[in-house]
Order: structure tokens, then C-alpha cells, then sequence
């Protein structure tokens, strides 16, 4: 795809040639997902150009990239929110999340994280033969589900087993993650949700500095019961600063600097 096109979260720089690599289909939407290509040569920087990426993850002697507990040898694979990405040769194990301005973040976590994912219900339904399943974000189909789970939570996938480990329910109180909209990345305490028969359901959220915002239930993650979360956060912990108190930020890091150049 036009490198111009590609989306903006995923951080490409104008002047590194016209083309950016197009994920390949697969259990998440285009503009939803990062391409393994540009999460490890970009983000990751184990490569320095798509040729070492293919060596990389093309390596028959080696399983070196495993997305969800899987091997993954398509260099355009596309990797989503909370999918697991475990690099064999360094040990390493990241969750992909969404920073606080919007943009594909691995977040480093222990193997015993790694261990497990969160899935959010979007659909449950009976199929043939009156078999009871559910549909995750992530395009999982789990039959013969627990009959707690409804719609909008949250379950606890062990990646080894498929098995769920648990369910974290859509209730007032529950810890949340904005994957979508003008407030997404930011995290919170689900407060309340409006009911607007035949419109967008609306969802009131009150971040850790006390301010709330509003978004459409659609883009509500549960991820954990009360204020603590199941997963580890990216760096700011999912709060916005408004521009004064990131300029503020920003100065006081830059003069912290200079005192420490000085003292050298």
C-alpha cells in the first residue's frame, strides 16, 4: 500500500520510499491491526530493511516469532490489540496495546503474562444444532461457552490451552481501555452507560486524575475487576495530560537535563 495511506498509529516516517507493507487478511481489520513487518523493523528495530524481516521470520531452523502462542512465518501478518508476540531467541514476550495518543505500543511483560490474552465478547449466539458460541474481537469462535458470559465482557484466554481461565464482567466499577475514538488508549473506571434505543449506547468513564470523558460503548475493553488491571499498561498508565501539563512535563525534563550536564 501508498505509504501516504498507511495509518497514522503506525508511526511510518515520510522519506523511507513510497510503499509501506500491506498486512495480509487475517483476524483483524486493516486499519486495526500493525503488520509484523513494521513492528520489528520499526518499533522493535531487529531489522533494517523488509529482506532481514523475511530472514527473520522465514527461518525454518528456528521458531522465532510466535504471535498468540503460535508460529508465525508471514512477514505481513497483521498483529492486533492484546495479541502476544513471544521472540524466541531473546526471550522477550510484548502485548500490543494503544498508547495514550492512539499508537501500536508493545509493552514488555514476564512469561507468565504472556501466558494468557483478553478477549472481548462481541457476539454470542446459538448455532446449528442448538450449539451456544461466541465471537471475540479477535475472530475466535469458543463453543459451549459458560453461561455468565454475555455480551461486552471480557474473558481470560490461556493461549496454551484454549481454555477460558476466566471472565471479567461488563459491570459499573470494572477497570476499562479505550480502543477506539477520540479518547482512545486512555484507561478508567466504567461509571455508567446511556441506553439510546436505536442509536450508540454511551459509555461514562473517570480516569485516575479524576476527570471523565464519554464514548461509545463500542470502544469499551474491559480489562480487570475494580481499579486494578489483569494486564500491564503501557508507560502513562492510560492518562491523558491536557497541552499545559505536558508542556509543563516537558520543561521540567529538559531542565533536569541541563543541571545534569552541569553537575558532569
Amino acid at each position: 500500500m501508498k505509504r501516504q495511506w498507511a495509518p497514522s498509529h503506525w508511526s511510518l516516517d515520510k522519506l523511507s520510499g513510497v510503499y509501506a507493507t500491506r498486512p495480509s487478511q487475517g483476524p483483524h481489520k486493516l486499519r486495526e491491526c500493525i503488520p509484523m513487518s513494521v513492528l520489528l523493523k520499526n518499533r522493535l528495530k531487529y531489522a533494517l530493511s523488509g529482506q532481514e524481516v523475511l530472514k527473520i521470520v522465514k527461518d525454518k531452523g528456528a521458531d522465532n516469532i510466535k504471535v498468540d502462542n503460535k508460529i508465525r512465518r508471514d512477514p505481513k501478518f497483521p498483529i492486533g490489540f492484546q495479541d502476544v508476540v513471544s521472540i524466541h531467541k531473546t526471550g522477550e514476550f510484548f502485548r500490543m496495546l494503544y498508547d495514550i495518543k492512539g499508537r501500536f505500543q508493545p509493552v514488555r511483560i514476564d512469561a507468565k503474562e504472556a501466558g494468557f490474552k483478553l478477549c472481548r465478547i462481541k457476539r454470542k449466539c446459538l448455532g446449528a444444532n442448538k450449539i451456544p458460541y461466541v465471537v471475540t474481537h479477535d475472530g475466535r469462535t469458543i463453543r459451549f461457552p459458560h453461561p455468565d458470559i454475555k455480551k461486552n465482557d471480557t474473558i481470560k484466554l490461556n493461549l496454551e490451552t484454549g481454555e477460558i481461565d476466566g471472565i471479567v464482567k461488563f459491570d459499573n466499577g470494572a477497570s476499562v481501555f479505550i480502543i477506539g475514538g477520540n479518547n482512545i488508549g486512555r484507561v478508567g473506571i466504567l461509571q455508567h452507560v446511556e441506553h439510546h434505543p436505536g442509536s450508540y449506547e454511551i459509555a461514562h468513564i473517570k480516569d485516575s486524575r479524576g476527570h471523565t470523558f464519554a464514548t461509545r460503548l463500542s470502544n469499551v475493553f474491559v480489562i480487570g475487576d475494580g481499579k486494578k488491571p489483569l494486564i500491564t499498561l503501557p508507560k502513562a498508565k492510560g492518562v491523558r495530560l491536557t497541552l499545559v501539563e505536558e508542556r509543563d512535563e516537558k520543561l521540567a525534563k529538559n531542565k533536569k537535563a541541563e543541571v545534569a550536564e552541569e553537575s558532569d
